[in-house]
């Protein structure tokens, strides 16, 4: 009897020992501020109100442009993370992005979770995106962004053997659906919780995100008249103490 009660108490304490791992293993594979190896920033200390405006997905026909001209007459540059395989379908709007002046990061070729994937795999991701991306005409840094903010164990294994960093974000009013749906709701989101060093989130290349789109000038007419000043995410990184 008491060998049975101590292989229970053994059995309990390795699945508890389980639960726990299997919960810290999935912390990281969502968390917006640590994985297991290299380097990842999802908001930068700085001493100065520089922040930098983000966009993931696409590029897309149309939207790509309405996103350009917006910026274009904001005098705002921002950093626009790409689909590898958007690119390929739409690289005149990909070349259009590097011609105003933005930044290009890799956001990967399938915009598939890089969890649970072999190595080969999630590094064709990374460089078949990469090779478009410079093929468009993007010469600086290439930062990476994984889908969906998923990673575990290879994409940041790979990421750091490249010597690659991982670009999060700390401001996204997308995650809300409520917060989604209306122009205004983004606009008071991304002004509530914005800082100094910030990196904002946004997705304005579909149709069912218009609201973000509709948003946009006026949010950074506000961010502005508040002092911030918009820099890309290589800028935000690199002068930190700026």
């Amino acid at each position: 009897m008491a060998g049975r009660k101590f292989w229970l108490t053994v059995t309990g304490l390795t699945l508890l020992a389980d639960i726990a791992l299997i919960a810290v293993v999935w912390e990281l594979h969502d968390s917006r501020t640590h994985q297991l190896f290299g380097d990842l920033v999802s908001r930068v200390e700085r001493s100065d109100s520089a922040i930098a405006l983000t966009f993931d997905d696409g590029p897309t026909a149309g939207f790509t442009d309405e996103v350009l001209d917006i910026l274009a007459g904001t005098g705002t540059r921002a950093t626009f993370f790409v689909i590898g395989s958007d690119v390929e379908r739409h690289p005149e709007e990909a070349r259009a992005l590097v011609a105003a002046g933005h930044e290009l990061g890799n956001h990967s070729w399938s915009h598939r979770p890089l969890v649970l994937r072999t190595p080969e795999t999630v590094w064709q991701e990374i460089v078949r995106t990469d090779s478009l991306i410079r093929a468009v005409g993007h010469t600086g840094p290439i930062h990476f962004r994984p889908p969906y903010g998923k990673k575990l164990v290879v994409l940041p294994w790979l990421l750091d053997a490249l010597d690659r960093t991982t670009v999060m974000w700390d401001v996204e009013p997308e995650s809300d659906p409520d917060v989604a749906s209306d122009a205004a709701r983004i606009r008071d989101h991304v002004l509530e919780n914005v800082a100094p060093g910030s990196i904002i989130l946004l997705h304005p290349f579909f149709e069912a995100r218009r609201p973000t789109l509709d948003a946009l000038p006026g949010l950074i007419r506000d961010l502005r008249s508040r002092g911030y000043r918009f820099v890309t995410v290589s800028e935000l990184i690199s002068d930190a103490n700026g």
